[in-house]
């Protein structure tokens, strides 16, 4: 008896199938159009969780920026961020950000300390 793979190419051909639930037209049911889409969206999905460390940088950024403005609309972002260097407040954008948002009256003690350092 001759010994094939059946089981085995069924088993890929039905868990890459799987990756494509919710595709459209032959995306979703035929094998080589599968593989295309799923191959496509995996890079995408790995493209993108590199682009989304980036994104939100940009938007820990804005959000510092708006801050600043609010307490001092002539005291701009980078002048800001030089000046803290120049205090040595080593706070990341992140945290920044997350006090401009949550806690602004420590967020304007930490502005009016760069400012003084600035």
């Amino acid at each position: 008896m001759r010994s094939t793979s059946g089981v085995v190419t069924r088993r890929r051909h039905k868990r890459l199938l799987k990756m494509a639930k919710g595709y459209r037209h032959g995306r979703k049911n035929l094998f080589k159009r599968s593989k295309e889409a799923v191959k496509k969206a995996l890079t995408h999905a790995y493209q993108d969780r590199k682009k989304k460390k980036g994104q939100f940088r940009s938007l820990w950024i804005i959000r510092i920026n708006a801050a600043v403005r609010l307490i001092d609309p002539a005291y701009s972002y980078s002048k800001f961020i030089n000046d803290l260097k120049i205090a040595d407040i080593q706070l990341d954008r992140k945290i920044l950000a997350e006090m401009a948002v949550n806690d602004s009256a420590e967020f304007a003690k930490i502005v009016e300390t760069a400012k003084q350092a600035g």
